[in-house]
């Protein structure tokens, strides 16, 4: 039935059930109306606008929920959909549009990794470059300057000390950033070692206490998904850091159900669930490169766990 006699029909429904009152009810008008039979017909109009009022809605609530789905749906939240039943042009909208997420979501999900894949490539020439061209050349001038300072005199052999230690400190942290960008140990020695190696570095440098739970017979992951679970944990760590003002951070890594669970919780003062930055959205984007799950709780003052379930690749 076509939306025009859905209406058509609610509405001659309610006219037909008044005109059914007025032929078969002992109502009489006088001339004048008496109030008796003004309060009668009021009362009566009031009933038929309620009658109508409510068929409509209920006949329009299909359009309602539809509405409803178009002004909150995310598509970083795929499988958002709204049920169909019966035929006519509503249930035909219905159908087009849960179409239309559909192809919406393949495209996001396509241009999302496209981009995260042309980040990583990118990721990894930074850290090459910073490695050999920068992290070669302070090394070159630390060596300089140990030479220098052994044949100087004081006080010039003291400056140059000093020299050195700001050179090594900066070689040290340039090392830090290539290690960020391109987490040399994920490839070499896997996801636990990585992870391992990242918390021990947060830990070091911001002074917050972590715990690590890593399940010791996990299953052997593709690349793909050893690294959105890295840049996923690695995220996570800095919004603690950044936002959380917490004290204690667990990371935890898990199988279960054909399933690995990388968990981050801290005990910060939370977040809001209506207010997710560019961070948590990259991570959303992340998830679904490798069709995994991402969770995330929070409460002020209970601090925020985030939670990404990611399917075992099929053999």
């Amino acid at each position: 039935m076509s939306l025009f006699w859905r209406i058509f029909g609610l509405n001659a429904v309610v006219l037909g059930f008044a005109t059914a009152l007025l032929l078969w009810a002992p109502v009489t008008v006088s001339v004048p109306i008496l109030l008796t039979e003004a309060v009668v017909l009021v009362v009566g109009m009031g009933v038929m606008l309620v009658a109508n009022g409510a068929l409509l809605r209920w006949g329009l609530a299909p359009l309602e929920r539809l509405t409803r789905l178009m002004t909150t749906v995310d598509l970083l939240r795929p499988g958002q959909r709204l049920p169909i039943s019966g035929g006519g042009e509503v249930p035909e909208l219905i159908r087009t549009f849960n179409a239309m997420l559909d192809r919406l979501e393949n495209e996001r999900a396509t241009s999302s990794a496209r981009v995260l894949l042309a980040q990583e490539a990118e990721r990894r020439r930074i850290a090459q470059e910073l490695h050999d061209e920068v992290g070669q050349s302070m090394t070159a001038i630390l060596l300089v300057l140990g030479r220098a300072a052994d044949d100087a005199e004081e006080p010039l052999r003291d400056e140059l000390h000093q020299a050195q230690e700001i050179t090594r400190e900066s070689l040290d942290e340039v090392r830090r950033l290539v290690r960020r960008l391109r987490p040399g140990v994920l490839d070499d020695l896997g996801l636990i070692s990585a992870l391992s190696s990242l918390t021990h570095d947060f830990a070091t440098h911001t002074g917050l206490r972590v715990v690590r739970r890593f399940d010791a017979d996990l299953p052997v992951l593709d690349h793909e998904t050893e690294l959105v679970l890295y840049r996923v944990a690695q995220e996570s760590l800095t919004n603690a850091a950044r936002h959380a003002d917490a004290e204690r951070l667990e990371v935890g890594l898990a199988h279960a159900d054909a399933a690995v669970t990388l968990t981050v919780a801290d005990d910060g003062r939370g977040i809001e669930a209506a207010h997710e930055g560019a961070g948590i959205r990259g991570m959303r984007e992340r998830a679904l490169l490798i069709g995994a799950a991402l969770d995330i709780t929070s409460a002020p003052g209970a601090g925020t766990r985030i939670r990404l379930t990611a399917p075992l690749p099929r053999k």
